[in-house]
C-alpha cells in the first residue's frame, strides 16, 4: 500500500501523523510511504530522517494526497483538503465529526474511508488512540490554567500552590477519565485544592483511592457544580462521550456565580466543549472574556508540545496503521472489533450511529459494508 503523511495545515499544529520509526516499520512490510516536504520539522524531524527510514519526500500536500492510498495525519481535514481526498481513499486521523458539521458533510460527499483514531474503542470501553493525547491534554490544562489565573493575562492574580500562610488555588474538574486523571495528578503536584467530579460512582471511588490527599471526588449533580463555582480558580472540563458532541455542563447563566478571573478550560471543545461559552480557539490567540470570565478553548492542545505528542501518538497509531496497510481496510476492521468502532463513514455512507444521530443522516451499520 502507498501512504501518505501530509504536512499538518490547521493553525500552529505542529505534530506529524507519523515518525521516521514508524515509516520505517511500515517499509519493512513492504509499503510505500510518501512525506510532505517539511511535514516532520516542527515535531523535530527532518526530512533527511525520513528519507533514512525509506520515505519518499514529496514537495506538495496536492502530491502527498494523489499518491497516497491511505493518508495518516494528527487533526481533521480542513477546508483547504477537501477538494484533494478522492472516493475510496483510507483518512486515518482524528475527525470528531460530531462536532464539525462542514467536514461530516465534506467528508460523506468525498466517499473517502474516514477512520477516527477517537471512536477506536476496546471491549473494556478503553480508547487507545484517544488515551495518550487526552494524558498530554490533562497535563497541559493544568499548565494553561494556571499560566491564564495570572493578573496580566485577564485573571484573578492566583498562584495554584499557594505559598506559607496563602492558601491554595481551588481547581475543579469535570470528568474523572484520562484528562481528568492527567489534570488531577499535575494540578495536586502543584500543591492546588483539587476537586474532580464525575457522574460514575466506581470512576469516584477509584480516584478516591489513587489521588493524593489535595484531591477530593464529588458527585457531578449541577447543583453541586454550582456550589463549587462559587470560590473556584480554575475549571476544567474533561468530559467525553465517544464519538458525539459534549454535553454542557457550565451553561452561560452559571457564569455569573463564578469571580472575576475566574479561568475555564475546555478540553473538551474538540467534541463541541463542556461549557456553553465555548467556542474553539487556537494556540495564537488562545483565550477571550466573557462576562468577567477567561475562557481557553484551543481545539489542539498537545499540538504545542508537539515532539512529546508524535512520539505518544504514533507509538499508539502504529498497530493499527500496520494492520490497515498489510490486510487493506476491511480485512483490518473484520479482524479487530475495536478497529471497526473507528470506522465514522465508507462511500458516503455513514457507518457511526451518534454521528448519524446528530445530523439526522441515515446510518448504516459497519457490518454491511463490510
Amino acid at each position: 500500500m502507498i501512504i501518505g503523511v501530509p504536512k499538518e495545515i490547521k493553525n500552529n499544529e505542529n505534530r506529524v501523523g507519523m515518525t521516521p520509526m514508524g515509516v520505517a516499520e511500515l517499509v519493512r512490510h513492504g509499503h510505500t510511504v510518501v512525506v510532505q516536504h517539511t511535514a516532520g520539522d516542527n515535531s523535530g524531524f527532518s526530512d533527511d530522517e525520513y528519507q533514512k527510514a525509506g520515505a519518499s519526500i514529496m514537495p506538495t500536500i496536492e502530491e502527498v494526497y494523489a499518491t497516497a492510498e491511505m493518508i495518516v495525519k494528527v487533526k481533521e481535514p480542513i477546508a483547504p483538503e477537501y477538494p484533494l481526498i478522492r472516493e475510496g481513499q483510507v483518512v486515518f486521523t482524528y475527525f470528531h465529526f460530531a462536532a464539525d458539521e462542514e467536514l461530516t458533510y465534506a467528508m460523506q460527499k468525498s466517499g473517502a474511508i474516514c477512520i477516527a483514531y477517537e471512536t477506536v474503542e476496546r471491549a473494556d470501553h478503553s480508547l487507545p488512540l484517544l488515551i495518550p493525547m487526552s494524558e498530554v491534554a490533562g497535563k497541559m490544562a493544568v499548565q494553561e490554567g494556571a499560566t491564564y489565573l495570572k493578573k496580566i493575562h485577564g485573571g484573578k492574580g492566583v498562584l495554584l500552590g499557594g505559598v506559607p500562610g496563602v492558601k491554595p488555588g481551588k481547581v475543579l474538574i469535570l470528568g474523572g477519565g484520562r484528562v481528568g486523571r492527567s489534570a488531577a495528578t499535575v494540578a495536586a503536584g502543584m500543591g492546588a485544592d483539587v476537586t474532580i467530579a464525575d457522574v460514575s460512582i466506581d470512576c469516584l471511588r477509584y480516584l478516591d483511592s489513587i489521588m493524593p490527599a489535595n484531591v477530593r471526588t464529588m458527585y457531578a449533580s449541577r447543583m453541586q457544580i454550582e456550589h463549587e463555582l462559587r470560590d473556584v480558580d480554575l475549571v476544567i472540563g474533561s468530559v467525553l462521550i465517544p464519538g458525539d458532541k459534549t454535553p454542557h455542563l457550565i451553561t452561560r447563566d452559571m457564569l455569573q456565580l463564578m469571580e472575576p478571573g475566574t479561568v475555564l478550560v475546555d478540553v473538551a471543545i474538540d467534541q463541541g466543549g463542556c461549557f456553553e461559552t465555548s467556542h474553539p480557539t487556537t494556540h495564537s490567540d488562545p483565550v477571550y472574556i466573557l462576562d468577567g470570565i477567561v475562557h481557553y478553548a484551543v481545539a489542539n492542545i498537545p499540538g504545542a508540545v508537539s515532539r512529546t505528542s508524535t512520539f505518544a501518538l504514533t507509538n499508539a497509531t502504529q498497530p493499527y496503521t500496520l494492520a490497515l496497510a498489510d490486510k487493506g481496510w476491511k480485512q483490518a476492521c473484520k479482524d479487530d472489533a475495536a478497529l471497526r468502532k473507528g470506522l465514522n463513514m465508507a462511500f458516503g455512507k455513514v457507518t457511526y450511529k451518534a454521528v448519524a444521530d446528530c445530523y439526522k443522516l441515515e446510518y448504516t451499520p459497519s457490518d454491511e459494508l463490510l
